[in-house]
Order: C-alpha cells, then structure tokens, then sequence
C-alpha cells in the first residue's frame, strides 16, 4: 500500500469519525468507547501496513463444528 493511500484512508476515517461525533447524539461515554475502539483499530492497521505488526503474529483461533 502506498503513502498516499494511507493518508486518504486516514483522512476518510478522520472525517467520519468527526461526523459522527459531531451529527448523531449519542451518550458521552458511548462516544468515548466508540473513539478509543476506532483509535487502536487505526494504530494496529497502521502497524500492519508499515510492517511492525505481521498477520502472522495475531494467533485467531478457529471454530470447528462437529457434523
């Protein structure tokens, strides 16, 4: 992924974040959680575009069901 993308996408989540805080009333709290959630989503994505965090370290188990 190139620079300019990252920083569109960061531009686009910045905006709508910012919209969303700004246009749908919500509780306080509800809108921190919603802030904090979006913040560690974007840093982690981030560590994986630049390569610091691999896919390959995040272990997520799978669900088997019996048939």
């Amino acid at each position: 992924m190139d620079l300019i993308s990252v920083v569109v996408t960061l531009c686009v989540i910045g905006v709508v974040l910012w919209l969303i805080n700004t246009y749908i009333p919500m509780q306080g709290t509800i809108k921190s959680i919603i802030n904090i959630v979006v913040v560690i989503v974007t840093v982690l994505w981030l560590l994986n575009v630049f390569g610091v965090l691999h896919r390959g370290d995040l272990k997520i188990p799978t669900v088997q069901t019996t048939g």
